[in-house]
């Protein structure tokens, strides 16, 4: 299929986890190409590949697809297993990943990514603990409803890739998840996401403002990262 995924720094980006966690776990073969955050705004130069200037971006036979949901949706057009076969469990997958696509914004913001650190969270505020509600939900009804171990059914779909950054932010601030922990344990021991993790911990460089970020979230407790 000769797809090129560019995506940006494992520490960090959630956003290029998402499709690069689907291709990974589909099996899909791709390039993968790595444009790292440098500075506060790397807007000019992502702009050279990316109609936003951001990440992630596929390319593929002279398209360029952008935005996380833009390449799922595309991929899904292209391969199955990117949604569940059984209706129920697709139309649950389809929401939820939606549902994360354009919400949880306390979360994002109170609760930044960042894979190789371990975090005392600062006391969460009412919309921060209304988000891990809602989270904690969605997850329970997923696995109940469709017997897990993924959050739609027996299988890996981009529900699970959509929500595999939340699973990294569950660890980092020890974030209370119920029952859905052992999602999150499960996720986090796919073999993409430990590949995801071990790159990430070997990144050597530290964006300024995604650490500033991490800081104002709370008290740093443990860093696993290389430098």
């Amino acid at each position: 299929m000769d797809y090129a995924l560019i995506t940006a720094n494992r520490n960090y980006s959630s956003w290029s986890l998402r499709p690069w966690l689907l291709m990974k776990g589909l099996g899909l073969e791709f390039e993968d190409r790595f444009e790292p955050f440098t500075k506060p705004s790397n807007y000019e130069e992502f702009r050279a590949f990316s109609p936003t200037g951001q990440v992630p971006v596929l390319l593929h036979e002279g398209r360029t697809i952008y935005d996380s949901m833009g390449i799922t949706l595309y991929l899904a057009d292209r391969h199955e297993g990117v949604w569940p076969k059984d209706a129920d469990a697709r139309g649950w997958a389809q929401c939820a990943a939606s549902e994360m696509h354009s919400g949880f914004a306390a979360l994002r913001n109170d609760c930044t990514m960042n894979v190789g650190v371990r975090v005392k969270p600062k006391p969460m505020s009412d919309a921060l603990k209304a988000n891990v509600a809602r989270i904690r939900e969605l997850w329970e009804e997923g696995l109940s409803r469709f017997g897990g171990p993924y959050l739609a059914g027996p299988e890996f779909s981009a529900a699970d890739a959509f929500f595999a950054p939340v699973a990294y932010r569950v660890r980092t601030y020890g974030l209370d998840v119920g029952k859905s922990q052992a999602w999150v344990d499960h996720i986090l021991a796919h073999p993409a996401m430990q590949e995801w993790e071990a790159a990430a911990l070997k990144e050597e460089w530290r964006e300024i403002s995604h650490e500033e970020e991490l800081r104002a979230c709370g008290e740093i407790i443990a860093d696993y990262r290389s430098a």
